[in-house]
């Protein structure tokens, strides 16, 4: 484990020295300081995994020191040094934190053993820091998967979670989600990955819609050091990131029209090269994909791919807005109502009888999304212990008998409207209409010129 970064620290500079240049000799990158403040400056500044200290020192005590990094940067080991051998401060040292203890005067095998222990130690702490994050990914997404799976009644919301179980049980079969924002897509996305033999692997999304055109290429396929001006160092790509587990694209229509051929061609040669390299790199992925547009128009456009569609929508689920599915509404009423007082710490209000018809009443142009907002809003906000029709505010134009107006359930023609009327609220700044869609300015920009949306001349620019 010579990849190791190692800090020593002594006010005899000739010891300090003399440590560093055997550690480098041995391969590890190390660096000598000989006060406390200038190693909490390079601790500030650079990687340190292990830093080698005296206890007695000017500025303050190497006990004292020890304190601090433990408490500032948990993740660099201490190993103490001391030309006392004095017992309660062994106990004390290790006590506060310190790895390890060498005594003066000391050889560079004592030095070389206590590095080698530490790596060890350092190398199991890291194989299991992995492990527990996987088991608390993967657990996170059992959780939400099985709290989801129990949220809705209704016979379409069925239909849709019987075929991402079925469509789980094919390990590599291309599944395309469609639905209006809000709905859940990446929800059904993860209950399809848990559902099949990728389960213990990585679930991995991206919003394709949130990265700058300028990167996606690079967020897509990895690139090497120096391929471009800000190509620092080696970077993985999502597709060597997702490798054995699942690929979740949501908003793969605002995805543009160079780049989906060569993601047609990683999909089907299950290979990629990072920009900058030449050579090929086998991955093995599932794509999940998902959009709010209207596909088939798009294709019409020359906007997407034909041969992309094909490959990703071997099945295709299309979850119902809220509206379409009424019944649902109380059962995530109820769910939500418990969920915020759980994690607010609060008891579980109660709710009045006429708020469920007061909701069933509303068109939800947010849909489950914006139903779980408006109960969070209401559990910070609501006055007494029972969450009243005041709690929950809605809009006259919003309610669906006062849709006379609306574009109707057309994917595209709402998501114009959304558009202009998030641009109208925003006072037509556009990084507030893109908060308020729940989009990047890029991908709000991408839509503007789509949809061809005009924009008064004096008020495009922010």
């Amino acid at each position: 484990m010579n990849d190791l970064n190692i800090l020593v620290l002594d006010d005899e500079r000739k010891i300090a020295d003399k440590v560093s240049t055997y550690l480098i000799k041995q391969g590890y990158k190390s660096q000598s300081v000989y006060f406390p403040t200038q190693a909490i400056k390079v601790l500030n500044r650079d990687p340190v995994d292990i830093l080698i200290s005296d206890v007695l020192m000017p500025e303050m005590s190497g006990l004292d020191l020890l304190k601090k990094v433990k408490t500032l940067y948990p993740h660099v080991e201490v190993i103490m040094i001391t030309g006392h051998g004095d017992m309660d401060m062994v106990i004390e040292a290790i006590h506060l934190g310190a790895v390890d203890f060498i005594k003066k005067p000391f050889s560079f095998l004592d030095i070389q053993l206590a590095i080698e222990r530490t790596g060890k130690y350092l190398r199991l702490q890291n194989q299991l820091q992995q492990v527990e994050n996987r088991s608390s990914l993967i657990s996170r997404d059992l959780e939400r998967r099985t709290e989801k799976n129990f949220i809705g009644t209704s016979k379409s919301i069925k239909r849709v979670l019987e075929t991402a179980l079925k469509a789980g049980d094919d390990r590599d079969v291309s599944v395309l989600i469609t639905g209006e924002n809000g709905t859940g897509k990446e929800i059904i996305a993860r209950i399809i990955h848990h559902a099949s033999e990728r389960h213990a692997e990585v679930f991995h999304p991206v919003n394709s819609s949130a990265i700058p055109d300028t990167l996606i290429e690079s967020e897509f396929f990895g690139h090497k050091k120096g391929s471009f001006t800000d190509a620092k160092e080696d970077k993985k790509g999502v597709f060597e990131l997702a490798n054995g587990g699942s690929l979740f694209l949501d908003e793969i229509a605002d995805m543009p029209f160079g780049l989906q051929a060569k993601l047609l061609r990683a999909l089907e040669e299950k290979k990629i090269k990072r920009i900058g390299s030449h050579k090929e790199i086998e991955v093995d992925v599932r794509l999940i994909s998902a959009t709010n547009q209207d596909i088939p128009q798009l294709i019409k456009e020359k906007r997407f791919s034909l041969d992309l569609l094909h490959r990703i929508n071997t099945i295709t689920l299309t979850i119902p807005p809220l509206r379409e599915r009424i019944e649902d509404i109380e059962p995530l009423l109820i769910y939500y109502v418990e969920f915020f007082a759980k994690r607010k710490n609060k008891p579980v209000p109660k709710i009045a009888t006429n708020v469920r018809e007061h909701l069933k009443s509303y068109y939800f142009p947010g849909n489950v999304r914006e139903l779980k907002n408006m109960v969070e809003r209401a559990s910070i906000l609501a006055k007494n212990e029972c969450l009243t029709v005041s709690d929950f505010p809605i809009a006259g134009k919003d309610i669906l008998g006062e849709q006379k107006k609306s574009p109707g359930f057309n994917i595209h023609d709402n998501e114009v409207l959304l558009i202009k009327d998030a641009m109208e609220k925003a006072d037509y700044n556009q990084k507030k209409a893109a908060v308020l869609l729940g989009i990047s300015r890029d991908a709000l920009i991408r839509r503007l010129k789509k949809y061809r949306i005009k924009i008064h001349k004096n008020l495009q620019n922010d």
